[in-house]
């Protein structure tokens, strides 16, 4: 017994027909082609399927897509792009918080709700915000080393080059 369910995906109205046990992830990625969201556990250990359904950040692997229904969802391919990156995802490059990559877009999007929850957290903050998402890689440290800089960088307190280029580092010749 299929189901036509309503809702919007990064800001694109969608209907799509599911059976009524057809989790989130597999509408998302299946039905919709938004395949920035992974299936990793299938059990909402991982963290590697986190999207947000209304603002708050989802294991969409243990959410049913019916109970969607009507909900905004973005995913991470609307975090940012090439051009225009969310500060997260050019933190997570810079410190070089993902190896593999696989479970980053989850991670990128915990940390996205953490960070306007909590715009200043400190590094034990992080992490326990982060302890719902797994890295198999254990890029842990500079995975926190991500969220903090781009928690500053979002607060303002990172300043740009002025001369056009990149900022010298102490010691350079």
């Amino acid at each position: 017994m299929e189901r036509t369910i309503e809702l919007t995906v990064n800001g694109t109205d969608h209907q799509v027909t599911v059976e009524p046990r057809t989790l989130l992830i597999h509408a998302l990625r299946d039905e919709m082609g938004y395949t920035g969201p992974n299936v990793g556990c299938e059990s909402s250990v991982c963290g590697a399927c986190t999207v947000h359904v209304d603002g708050e950040a989802v294991k969409a692997c243990t959410e049913l897509a019916v109970r969607a229904e009507g909900s905004e969802v973005t995913t991470i391919e609307a975090l940012g792009d090439e051009d225009d990156m969310h500060p997260l995802q050019e933190s997570f490059q810079e410190e070089h918080g993902l190896q593999c990559g696989y479970c980053t877009p989850g991670m990128v999007m915990t940390a996205a709700v953490f960070l306007e929850e909590e715009p200043d957290p400190d590094r034990a903050e992080i992490r326990e915000a982060l302890e719902g998402n797994l890295c198999r890689c254990t890029g842990y440290q500079n995975i926190v080393n991500a969220v903090e800089s781009a928690a500053a960088e979002m607060a303002g307190a990172v300043e740009p080059a002025t001369d056009g280029g990149t900022a010298v580092e102490e010691g350079g010749d």
